[in-house]
């Protein structure tokens, strides 16, 4: 249908909206009631503690962030960059809304997969990185071995 889901929810809402408008406009003419429309409060503590997490969350993700660019640990660094291309190509591939739904369904179903079927996975995780290694082992070989390195500076002790 090519119908984005944001659109999709902004012509229902517009269309629930046009018609409890009409509804609540036209009681005063007939005699019918007017909807009742509750009234809805989010409570402070819950949107306290949301707050809190994502404000941990962001300051974990920038630690993060500033260890990878600090440059000591060429495995993590190479690691972000390759999951950044390789996500910027699967962003290419879908809509926006459609790879957030795709992630909060993987999200919710692969924990469960995962404990339901968790002593076939773990034989099978392994053998998959035994194979990593292996992979790595060569590109570190043949790639990073031939990287040139400067001089370790010594790091001053107080």
């Amino acid at each position: 249908m090519e119908y984005h889901l944001i659109t999709l929810v902004c012509h229902i809402l517009i269309a629930t909206l046009a018609i409890i408008f009409l509804w609540a406009s036209a009681s005063t003419h007939i005699t019918k009631s007017p909807p009742n429309i509750p009234e809805v409060q989010l409570p402070e503590k819950c949107v306290l503690e949301v707050a809190s997490v994502l404000r941990f969350e962001a300051n974990r993700g920038l630690a993060l962030l500033r260890e990878i660019a600090s440059g000591r640990e060429l495995k993590k660094f190479l690691a972000f960059i390759a999951g950044l291309w390789v996500l910027s190509m699967v962003g290419s591939w879908f809509n926006s809304v459609t790879l957030f739904y795709i992630t909060f369904v993987l999200l919710h179903t692969v924990p469960v997969f995962y404990e339901k079927y968790e002593d076939q996975v773990d034989p099978f995780a392994e053998k998959a990185m035994v194979e990593i290694k292996k992979q790595f082992a060569v590109f570190n070989e043949k790639v990073l071995s031939k990287v040139p390195r400067g001089p370790l500076k010594d790091k001053k002790k107080d």
